[in-house]
Parts: structure tokens; C-alpha cells; sequence
């Protein structure tokens, strides 16, 4: 067998497990109760739809008139292989993307990390949100998120206005 269909088979007799389906469901079925939450708490931001992925990352924009002025947008990022929560700042277009990391880069990001412009990385800037999430307790996940993303949405905007 070729090493694609050792890799498909393998995916098959895990699938027949059922772990993987659960833990999919539930982390997708999550990210939509947050997405619609934070939705409902702030119509003046524009929520995107949830992005599935394919099971390397899922997101969904959670954006301030502010920023979406300026051609950006903040995604909340779900990592499933490092199994954490991210936030990114992020362009409408990979040109804007590498204006705004060359505006950045001289700048006090904090604890927050600037993307270098490359093939792959969507980023601008991208910080943790919740290194260890706990499925198990959604309202409190949702408020982690939440608490986070508020933050890293003001610092993005006092950033992108200097």
C-alpha cells in the first residue's frame, strides 16, 4: 500500500472508535455557542461563519467597526492539533497583511507575538487566548474567550491607531 492509503486506513479504524467524531462534534459544537454568543453580545462587530478546517485549525472573525474600517479583522482560532485557543489579527489581503506587520514591527506588542509575511501564515499578530481549554465547562470557556479577545481587541486598535 502506498503511504496515502496506510494513512487512510488508519484514519478508518480510528473513526471506528468513535473518539474522534465525539471530540470533533463537541469542539465544533462549542465554537458555535461562542460564536453565536459573543454574535448576540456585540451586533456592532462583524461575526463571521464558522470555519471548520480541516482538523489543522477552525475559526470564526469577531471584528470591530474600527478595524474592519482599516481592511482587518480578529479571528479566534482554534488550534486542534496544539489543542489551545488563538487570536489573530489579520488582513483583508496578504498586502495589507504585510503593511500592517511592517507598521508593527517596531512596536510594543506586549505578550502578543507579529507574524512574519510568509506562505501559510494569515496572521498579523497572534497571542493565546486559552492555552488549556476545558470543554467540559463551556460558560467558562466562553468567558475566557471572551475576556481575551475583548482585550486583544483594544490593544489591536490603539496599536493600529498610533
Amino acid at each position: 500500500m502506498g503511504m496515502l492509503q496506510d494513512s487512510i486506513y488508519e484514519y478508518q479504524k480510528q473513526l471506528k472508535m468513535g473518539v474522534i467524531q465525539k471530540a470533533y462534534k463537541g469542539i465544533m459544537t462549542s465554537l458555535s455557542g461562542i460564536r453565536s454568543h459573543l454574535e448576540k453580545a456585540y451586533p456592532d462587530f462583524s461575526v463571521s461563519a464558522l470555519y471548520f478546517g480541516y482538523m489543522d485549525m477552525s475559526y470564526f472573525a469577531f471584528t470591530p467597526p474600527a478595524l474592519k474600517d482599516k481592511n482587518l479583522k480578529i479571528a479566534i482560532v482554534y488550534l486542534h492539533e496544539q489543542g489551545r485557543f488563538d487570536i489573530w489579527l489579520s488582513g483583508g489581503n496578504r498586502k495589507i497583511q504585510k503593511e500592517w506587520v511592517k507598521r508593527l514591527k517596531n512596536k510594543d506588542l506586549g505578550e502578543y507575538a507579529l507574524s512574519r509575511v510568509e506562505p501559510g501564515i494569515d496572521s498579523i499578530v497572534e497571542g493565546i487566548l486559552v492555552s488549556a481549554p476545558d470543554f467540559d465547562d463551556l460558560t467558562a470557556l466562553a468567558r475566557q474567550i471572551e475576556d481575551g479577545a475583548l482585550v486583544f481587541v483594544e490593544k489591536m486598535k490603539t496599536l493600529t491607531d498610533e
